[in-house]
């Protein structure tokens, strides 16, 4: 099943993991980075799950769960500009955590209304 929000965590999750092996090589303390792996890949796998869900209280609690988890990531996201241990793109990777913020909101407003 092809879900434009599952393709934008997939995509975020994606940016993750390569923005991780960057900052990896750049002899820095990791574990802010490592907070941020595991909060953008949690995301991505609570989407997943959700669309395969096998209920409407499944599904609408796994989203909430990749909604709690988007929110962490933006937080480290901000954490890491702010420190400028690195310079990288963190604008695009805060926008797109954005967005797909404000999908997993719509997605989850709508289900709620058609309970």
């Amino acid at each position: 099943m092809n879900s434009p929000l599952l393709d934008k965590s997939l995509d975020f999750s994606t940016q993750i993991v390569l923005f991780y092996e960057v900052f990896s090589k750049s002899k820095k303390d990791t574990t802010i980075a490592k907070q941020l792996l595991r909060s953008a890949t949690s995301s991505g796998a609570n989407i997943n799950e959700a669309v395969y869900g096998n209920s409407k209280a499944d599904f609408i609690s796994k989203l909430h769960i990749s909604l709690k988890e988007t929110g962490e990531s933006i937080y480290w996201l901000t954490l890491l500009k702010r420190t400028k241990l690195i310079e990288y793109d963190f604008e695009s990777l805060l926008a797109l955590a954005e967005e797909i913020k404000r999908m997993l909101i719509a997605s989850l407003n709508t289900a709620k209304a058609n309970k």
